[in-house]
């Protein structure tokens, strides 16, 4: 799990450990809540390194990985009158760049039977853009559906499942803790939901946490 020292990458790990699972927690700088999980946790992760990855690579050595979920992201706020060249390439490396990375650098932890998870956006929905804007985010997320598609062939002979999940309009930090979301359990009981039932034959769909296909 990348991503996990808050929002929903740190619900995700409270209720995978709720459930019994073991959960290998990945992040930049911990949390006191992400420490107080008594799950393992791997600090000083940077999805857009290489060296960093490599590093995560060797600590996960022998280790094998039945779900990996990859839920790093940013967002940034881009309009057509305040274009700003700079966060568009921060966005594509973080959103899309590193995810790819970041399973690349784990190939060798998956197996038959395993599933990755890519946290995508339904603002990475052409079809479903009606308001415009947010260039940088928009983008990035519709390349990470199409890396995801891709993916799920290439992994398909190894017997690797591979979804693109949108969690909704989650109150987080990310979202500014909108009042018009839902809250990260709602969300993350409801991925987990799409998670458990993903199997090659779905492998490489664009879901929303509610069970809903998404249009690409």
């Amino acid at each position: 799990m990348t991503g996990s020292n808050r929002g929903i990458g740190l619900e995700y790990c409270r209720q995978l450990k709720a459930r019994g699972e073991e959960v290998i927690a990945t992040c930049r700088t911990s949390s006191s809540e992400l420490d107080n999980l008594g799950i393992r946790v791997e600090s000083g992760v940077e999805v857009s390194s290489e060296d960093s990855l490599l590093n995560l690579k060797n600590n996960l050595s022998g280790i094998k990985i039945d779900v990996l979920v990859n839920n790093a992201g940013i967002a940034e706020h881009n309009s057509i009158e305040k274009l700003d060249i700079e966060s568009l390439g921060r966005q594509f490396l973080i959103n899309a760049v590193s995810p790819l990375a970041v399973t690349h650098a784990l190939l060798g932890n998956l197996k038959g039977g395993s599933k990755v998870i890519f946290m995508a956006s339904r603002m990475g929905s052409i079809q479903d853009n009606k308001s415009g804007g947010y260039y940088g985010y928009r983008m990035s997320k519709a390349a990470l559906c199409i890396m995801g598609k891709s993916l799920s062939i290439d992994l398909a002979p190894r017997g690797i499942a591979v979804a693109l999940l949108h969690p909704g309009l989650v109150s987080t930090r990310m979202t500014g803790f909108t009042l018009q979301g839902i809250t990260p359990t709602e969300s993350v009981q409801g991925l987990l939901k799409r998670i458990d039932s993903l199997t090659m034959k779905t492998s490489g769909s664009f879901w929303h946490s509610n069970g809903e296909i998404l249009p690409w």
